[in-house]
């Protein structure tokens, strides 16, 4: 059960990557608007499917256990900076730098599962964290000469905000919320907190820019409930590597839709990166056989 339980865990974080990958490159082609503009559309549609799953499940509209409450404004505070940080540097980096920022958070997931769960990391999984901050700096290029240091900076703190959002989806997933009531719940909440934002930074769209962000918005609800079932099927640290494959439809989409091609400083980040999380799953995988060996021993 556990091994088929991986395996959609896996298919389904999968999916998720291809989702989000879609939904910066829609992000990007609505165009110069404001950032809360973009977010509230990307949480309105999720909000909207959000419901209809409630609905359809009878699921109740109040958290299925009070307790769960303050990881459930948690999971929203820091997935609202974490998206406000990724559409940010969507508009100013290229697609693929700017999705490997955000790809740091399997690594940030694996240092607050540890403060929310306890799940605590070997000393390999360390090692893989540490590393992948240093390839995080290839990709940032701390100099005052880098002219998108800022937008980077911002993608790395939207990075570590999204691994703290994902360790708390796994925390109330391993409390019994049902995986919709949590996507409804931050995209509920957050498309309230970035309504009156928009107001006061609202500009006017054109019917392409309101499509480009009405698609945007179905693809971060398919990548939001991906990616909750995904950690509900399987630990982050079993399963964090897939979601690199975000990387690679970011980069394919960005060279295809937009020509942009990466800064060899960037592929040094991206290789670092991704081999800092083959490490860790490597690790994970082989210390999850040992342990499937030595229970077969014992019985």
């Amino acid at each position: 059960m556990k091994i088929k339980n991986k395996n959609l865990a896996i298919l389904y974080l999968i999916t998720s990557a291809f989702f989000f990958s879609l939904m910066s490159m829609f992000v990007r082609l609505s165009g110069d608007l404001p950032t809360f503009q973009k977010m509230f559309f990307r949480n309105l549609i999720a909000a909207f499917i959000a419901v209809i799953i409630l609905i359809k499940n009878k699921t109740p509209i109040l958290p299925s256990n009070n307790k769960n409450l303050g990881f459930l404004i948690m999971r929203t505070l820091f997935g609202l900076i974490g998206v406000f940080c990724n559409f940010y540097a969507v508009d100013h980096l290229i697609l693929s730098d700017a999705s490997i920022l955000n790809k740091m958070s399997p690594f940030f997931a694996i240092v607050f599962s540890f403060v929310f769960i306890k799940e605590k990391p070997s000393f390999t999984q360390i090692l893989a964290v540490v590393g992948a901050f240093l390839g995080a700096l290839f990709v940032i290029k701390p100099s005052f000469a880098n002219a998108d240091l800022l937008p980077a900076i911002i993608g790395f703190i939207g990075g570590a905000c999204a691994g703290a959002a994902y360790a708390c989806v796994r925390k109330l997933t391993l409390k019994g919320e049902a995986g919709a009531y949590i996507v409804f719940f931050f995209s509920f909440i957050s498309t309230l907190i970035s309504l009156p934002l928009m107001i006061i930074y609202y500009e006017k769209m054109s019917i392409y820019q309101l499509v480009m962000l009405l698609c945007a918005g179905f693809c971060a609800a398919g990548g939001q409930f991906m990616i909750t079932l995904a950690y509900k099927n399987a630990p982050s640290k079993e399963i964090s590597v897939y979601d690199f494959s975000q990387i690679i439809f970011s980069a394919i989409l960005g060279f295809l839709v937009f020509s942009q091609v990466p800064d060899m400083l960037s592929v040094v980040g991206y290789i670092i990166i991704v081999l800092m999380a083959i490490l860790s799953f490597l690790y994970s995988n082989n210390l999850l056989k040992f342990k499937r060996q030595k229970e077969k021993a014992g019985s």
